[in-house]
């Protein structure tokens, strides 16, 4: 049992000399560095997850400046608007037939065509997507 509080001890001690040494440390390197002080956390963004070096988001927004391509999905267009719950049996089953003919690399870019045009995902289909655009991601070593 004294072993057990002498070791606490110890840590807690350790955990004050670290603290007190580290935070001079900090300052020291922000002052030979010109900076301020240390910088500010700032909130991340909602809709960017903050998972990849570059958010999706801006990537689509980057996206938006070039023409629309079409993954011969015309009939598509027909859906702009319709919310992703909005959609029927067959419709789901429209949208997931385009998705399984297409490779996996022109996944991620019929999802911004998509988005470009308007047209929502059904809530059916958007996990498979996902699916198949993560293992892309990862497979290519990508973050």
């Amino acid at each position: 049992m004294l072993v057990l509080v002498i070791a606490l001890v110890v840590v807690t001690l350790a955990a004050l000399l670290t603290g007190c040494f580290g935070s001079g440390n900090v300052q020291r390197k922000t002052e030979r560095d010109g900076l301020d002080g240390i910088p500010k956390a700032t909130e991340a963004d909602a809709e960017c997850c903050g998972r990849h070096r570059v958010c999706e988001k801006d990537r689509l927004a980057a996206a938006a400046s070039k023409e629309i391509e079409y993954y011969d999905d015309e009939e598509l267009d027909d859906y702009t608007g319709v919310a992703p719950d909005g959609y029927t049996a067959e419709q789901v089953d429209l949208f997931r037939s385009i998705f399984y003919t297409m490779r996996d690399v022109d996944v991620a870019g019929w999802v911004i065509s998509l988005q470009l045009r308007g047209i929502n995902l059904p809530n059916e289909v958007k996990d498979e997507v996902f699916l198949v655009t993560s293992e892309r991601r990862e497979s290519s070593g990508k973050d």
